[in-house]
């Protein structure tokens, strides 16, 4: 008898990749990952192939690969087009060539991978309208309009992180002033911190303890969030907006604040306010959304099918 088809997502970050093998239904066959270092691919991608060999013997012939990876990806989503400042290895890096796959392997940027798995079996299941932020060293982001995800005319939507909050702020990496990410962006923390906290988890513990600095500096943070929140709503008109990435390890400190900060602000015409939640999927949503992309890429491509 033979076994129900399964696809593999690989999610190519700076620290580590991530890979995944899931069946048509969204069940978790196989998981693994090891270090990246942001090194050149000679350093990391014969283990991704090494690692499809072995799970060709362990689990069978899969159906489909994808690869969820940082940068913008090109129109054909074979490629990264476009990343600059960590994991520069990934441009350029055809996939599809270098595993030697009978099928296509298709590229999506990471953010947009893990929105593709919350609303497949995640928070956003049953949405057709979302978008998620994922709060780390950087901000990124995704969204779903009107059940397709948004991929834009150069593949650059999605990157909510850099949507400005202050016109006279410093410029971000791309040149934004005032960004959303170098606002809560673990990236520009020594600098809103004067060098006091290495990283937002112990600024978020300092808060909690009830050092005045720090809950000012964090509790800033969160507001310029929650008016980059309420900014998105009003373009995106989402019925959910999901949260992803480290910072979102604070919980009620993070998020109570933040609905807080939002109810003041919302436009809410009709009564109710957009949801906001964290995220379901964890460290394996990229490598989840690079499979289900896999899985729908031809369909998305061919009849413009929903995600």
């Amino acid at each position: 008898m033979s076994k129900p088809a399964h696809f593999i997502g690989i999610d190519i970050g700076g620290t580590n990749i991530k890979a995944v093998a899931v069946s048509e239904m969204g069940e978790l066959l196989a998981s693994t990952q090891f270090p990246t270092h942001d090194s050149e691919f000679a350093e990391w991608a014969p283990k991704v192939k090494t690692l499809m060999s072995q799970w060709q013997i362990e689990i069978g012939e899969t159906a489909g690969i994808g690869v969820a990876s940082p940068g913008i990806v090109s129109p054909g989503h074979r490629t990264v087009s476009w990343m600059k400042g960590r994991m520069e290895a990934v441009c350029g890096f055809e996939w599809t060539d270098y595993l030697q796959t009978p099928f296509f392997v298709p590229v999506l940027n990471d953010a947009k991978a893990a929105l593709v798995a919350e609303a497949w079996i995640g928070a956003a299941i049953g949405t057709s309208n979302a978008f998620l932020l994922t709060l780390g060293t950087g901000v990124g982001g995704a969204a779903i309009v009107d059940g397709q995800l948004l991929h834009g005319a150069l593949g650059r939507s999605g990157h909510l992180g850099h949507i400005s909050l202050d016109p006279y702020g410093a410029s971000d990496i791309v040149g934004t002033p005032g960004s959303l990410e170098d606002w809560i962006g673990g990236a520009t923390l020594a600098t809103r911190t004067k060098n006091r906290y290495a990283d937002t988890e112990a600024l978020v513990k300092a808060s909690e303890k009830g050092d005045p600095d720090a809950s000012r500096i964090w509790l800033a943070a969160v507001k310029g969030l929650a008016a980059g929140i309420v900014s998105l709503i009003n373009v995106l008109d989402p019925e959910i907006v999901i949260l992803g990435g480290g910072i979102t390890a604070a919980g009620d400190s993070l998020f109570a604040p933040l609905a807080s900060a939002i109810e003041q602000i919302e436009w809410r015409p009709f009564g109710p306010g957009v949801a906001v939640v964290p995220a379901q999927l964890g460290e394996h949503a990229g490598a989840i959304g690079a499979a289900r992309f896999a899985m729908t890429f031809a369909k998305e491509f061919s009849s413009n099918a929903s995600l």
